[in-house]
């Protein structure tokens, strides 16, 4: 690991567990978490005042809002996962581009970035 103290690495730990109840309680709010342990979105709630045809199109409508928001949420969840592990393993703070050190005022403003802030535009590349 970089040249972090024990302290401040269990400080972005802390960041990072707190960040990822937050982001399972809104990818609960969407939706469910299937066998393969990626995320599904759900169809929303049933109108029981609704046509079959009005309610099919309303729950294919809420299906398809909760999985774009759920794709976007998940690289999220992905990514601060990824950071936990790294934690674990001693990599933690790491750019995955040049291997340099993360900024620490970046990892304060984003504590599962991947990259240092010469990099910061490149870290989409990466993938999930």
């Amino acid at each position: 690991m970089p040249d972090m103290d024990k302290k401040t690495v269990s400080h972005f730990k802390q960041k990072l567990t707190d960040e990822l109840g937050r982001v399972e309680v809104e990818l609960r709010s969407l939706g469910w978490k299937n066998e393969a342990g990626e995320w599904d979105a759900n169809g929303g709630d049933i109108d029981q005042t609704a046509t079959e045809s009005d309610e099919l199109g309303d729950r294919q409508e809420a299906y398809q809002e909760n999985r774009a928001e759920i794709d976007e949420i998940q690289i999220q969840w992905k990514n601060i996962k990824r950071a936990l592990e790294k934690i674990e393993e001693g990599t933690y703070g790491v750019c995955e581009i040049s291997g340099e050190e993360i900024e620490e005022d970046r990892l304060e403003a984003n504590p599962s970035a991947r990259t240092c802030k010469a990099h910061m535009d490149e870290e989409a590349s990466l993938g999930v």
